[in-house]
């Protein structure tokens, strides 16, 4: 009697043995679903929500995705609203072509003068292309150059006088990594150039932003955090993004990111929701 609960024991061995390795199964089978579905070589990771890459690394002929963004910012003095549209699309293997139009609106505080408000606006249209020029499968990593161009717009009280207010240029490299079969890790990074053709002001900043994420085994979903940090003459800002993703159905998904700002002077706490809609090839 005194080894009766030796079969209890090696039950709940068993148990976790097979819990683990259907977990594993799960992995591999959903990995082996991205990675080997198609040719060429492409590898899985995880992408940042709120700074999103313009395509999968590795991108395959006739991948597409729609994108619908919503954000708000407490800043010191009055709510900032952002609202995006975006749709990226992958003509041929390894090249990710993006098109976006981004929203700003803002609220009124009571005490607050509306003239030391910014004016509501369709901020820019920006148009992105993404190359993957190096996709390993041996080691998870994949790397990618890129360049977004902002055309930036005049807000809607003097909109089209003039239409076009400034161009943007964001040239960037991205790199990736997966860790075994669910850590990720990325960085993106690049200088933003912005010129004002009236003033003929050009403004240099420097972005550096990094995310690392667990995906929940077997499924698309993750969580984890991102650190968007700004460089700019001899002043530095960094925003850490909590974040989740959310599998709906099999091409629909929802990511959910918080922001909060590390010694930013006007802004504060601030959340943003991005649907993600991926059609069938």
């Amino acid at each position: 009697m005194k080894y009766f609960w030796l079969p209890i024991v090696l039950l709940a061995m068993t148990s976790l043995a097979h819990a683990q390795n259907t977990e594993a199964e799960l992995d591999s089978i959903y990995i082996q679903e991205v990675e080997t579905k198609k040719s060429p070589p492409k590898v899985l990771h995880a992408e940042p929500l709120y700074i999103d890459l313009i395509r999968d690394l590795g991108a395959r002929k006739g991948e597409k995705e729609w994108n619908l963004g919503l954000g708000l910012t407490d800043n010191l003095n009055f709510d900032s609203y952002e609202a995006l549209i975006e749709y990226e699309w992958a003509p041929i293997n390894r090249l990710g072509l993006e098109v976006e139009l981004p929203f700003t609106f803002y609220s009124h505080f009571k005490n607050t003068e509306r003239d030391s408000i910014p004016a509501n606006r369709l901020n820019s249209l920006k148009l992105a292309a993404q190359w993957s020029f190096y996709v390993n499968e041996k080691i998870a990593t994949s790397m990618a150059i890129g360049y977004i161009n902002e055309f930036e717009l005049s807000d809607f009280k003097s909109f089209g006088n003039p239409m076009i207010v400034g161009n943007v240029y964001n040239p960037f490299l991205v790199a990736a990594k997966r860790w075994g079969r669910n850590f990720h890790s990325l960085i993106y990074t690049g200088p933003m150039i912005a010129r004002h053709f009236e003033t003929k002001e050009v403004h240099v900043s420097y972005d550096l932003n990094t995310s690392f994420h667990y995906m929940i085994p077997g499924t698309r979903n993750f969580i984890g955090f991102e650190f968007n940090k700004i460089f700019e003459k001899g002043d530095f800002d960094m925003t850490i993004r909590p974040q989740m993703r959310v599998g709906i159905t099999d091409h629909l998904m929802v990511g959910i990111v918080a922001g909060i700002p590390v010694n930013r002077e006007n802004e504060r706490l601030s959340s943003f929701v991005r649907l993600i809609w991926e059609p069938k090839n």
